[in-house]
């Protein structure tokens, strides 16, 4: 005879056999789930997109970046005339002596374009202001990337991004990378309008462009990391606005951004040797300008630049480490 299983055994059967399945199914979905990322990167890029996203979806805030820029350019850089000072300085009598009139125009343009050589290193002072409002608009965008940090303590953003995995340098160099991004798409604006206004191009290549890029954004890195590292324990932004006051304009006039350095005090110009930004001046002029009027040579530019952002980027994180708290 064939023994008979009772039907409530297959039945418990069926449903161990179902729990069984169901248990490994949920092992193998925990196997399968994603572990912690502990890498020190781990949310650098959701980080920079959030205050970047803030940024560009807000083109008011961008336009009114550039204002102040463009009237230097428009305003300053075209209504000092440096020509008609250097004109009435040239003797047409010792130029023009036995010269015909078409002949006496050309030596004085010659010697008016020998002038701006001397006095600025290139071929006028429009030009020259130009590359300096580059390293005038890094300068003051990144001045602001410490107020990131305020405003993120106030509203409680920054609890919370200390609350997730995400490590404290991580914040850091996001807010850097924000105000860097910022500061190199506002200066390539700024140079289009530098061109349209009539700057000097005959020097202008791929490779120069990319170079005096390199330079601001070395420049950016560097003053952005300082910025946000003075902000790290702030929460008042009337603080961190005295902050930026007391430390932009002399940055920007104790460098060689509106004048050069020939025509300074002695004092000044050992002040100026010590500023980071006229390095950045003195390699985009070298650069985009064929600039005579040398600070440093270029390697010796780019190695002021590249120690100056690493360190302050370096000490900006430590610093993270023990002031960036809840």
């Amino acid at each position: 005879m064939v023994e008979e299983i009772p039907a409530r055994s297959v039945a418990t059967t069926a449903e161990q056999t179902a729990v069984e399945e169901e248990e490994r199914k949920q092992e193998r979905a925990f196997r399968a789930a994603p572990r912690l990322n502990k890498s020190p990167l781990h949310g650098l890029w959701a980080l920079t997109n959030r205050d970047l996203i803030k940024w560009y979806k807000n083109p008011i805030q961008l336009i009114i970046s550039l204002i102040q820029p463009v009237v230097w350019l428009g305003l300053f850089g075209k209504a000092l005339n440096f020509g008609s000072f250097i004109s009435s300085g040239i003797s047409s009598s010792n130029i023009c002596a036995g010269l015909s009139a078409t002949a006496c125009s050309a030596a004085k343009s010659a010697a008016e374009a020998a002038a701006y050589q001397q006095f600025f290193g290139v071929s006028s002072y429009f030009s020259f202001l130009s590359a300096g409002m580059l390293a005038f608009i890094i300068l003051f965008t990144a001045a602001f990337a410490g107020m990131s940090v305020v405003w993120d303590r106030r509203f409680g953003f920054m609890n919370k991004a200390l609350s997730t995995p995400v490590g404290r340098g991580a914040i850091v160099i996001g807010k850097i990378l924000q105000s860097v991004i910022r500061s190199l798409i506002q200066a390539a604006m700024v140079l289009i309008i530098a061109i349209i206004l009539g700057m000097s191009t005959s020097h202008l290549t791929v490779v120069t462009i990319a170079g005096s890029f390199a330079i601001l954004f070395l420049m950016a890195f560097g003053l952005s990391s300082l910025f946000v590292m003075l902000a790290l324990r702030s929460s008042d932004w009337q603080t961190q606005m005295a902050i930026i006051n007391l430390l932009n304009l002399p940055l920007l006039f104790a460098s060689n951004a509106m004048l050069p350095t020939s025509i300074m005090p002695a004092w000044l110009k050992t002040v100026v040797r010590f500023n980071p930004v006229s390095y950045a001046n003195d390699a985009t002029r070298q650069l985009l300008l064929g600039s005579t009027l040398k600070l440093a040579p270029l390697w010796m530019d780019f190695t002021v630049l590249i120690g100056f952002a690493a360190g302050l980027a370096v000490l900006g994180i430590i610093m993270s480490w023990k002031l960036l708290t809840k």
